[in-house]
């Protein structure tokens, strides 16, 4: 059975996986430490954070018997790159929009 692949956007769509990376952005937490802020099954947070670690949000290191979710970048660049396309874009559009009113400005005043 193939694990399915998230996008940035589907990982952050869930409230309950945008609370976990939140509380991540804290400081890092075992699975247990982090399932016990949930109102759910230690399996159903498992699987969330199967799907952060697999789209690059967190990592999971073994510190002695325990496991640690980690905040990791490589998640947050997709959703930043995406973020970074519209902003240019939209500042484009804002600069044409400037310079088409300093245009008619200039008309107006001769």
């Amino acid at each position: 059975m193939a694990i399915q692949r998230f996008d940035a956007f589907q990982v952050i769509a869930d409230p309950n996986r945008r609370h976990m990376m939140q509380l991540l952005s804290r400081k890092s937490m075992t699975i247990n430490s982090l399932a016990e802020n949930f109102d759910m099954s230690r399996p159903a947070v498992s699987k969330h954070i199967k799907i952060m670690c697999g789209a690059g949000f967190i990592s999971i290191k073994d510190i002695g018997r325990e496991r640690h979710c980690i905040l990791k970048q490589d998640g947050f660049n997709e959703l930043q790159h995406f973020i970074d396309f519209f902003d240019k874009f939209w500042l484009s559009k804002l600069e044409k929009l400037e310079a088409l009113l300093n245009n008619k400005t200039k008309e107006n005043e001769h």
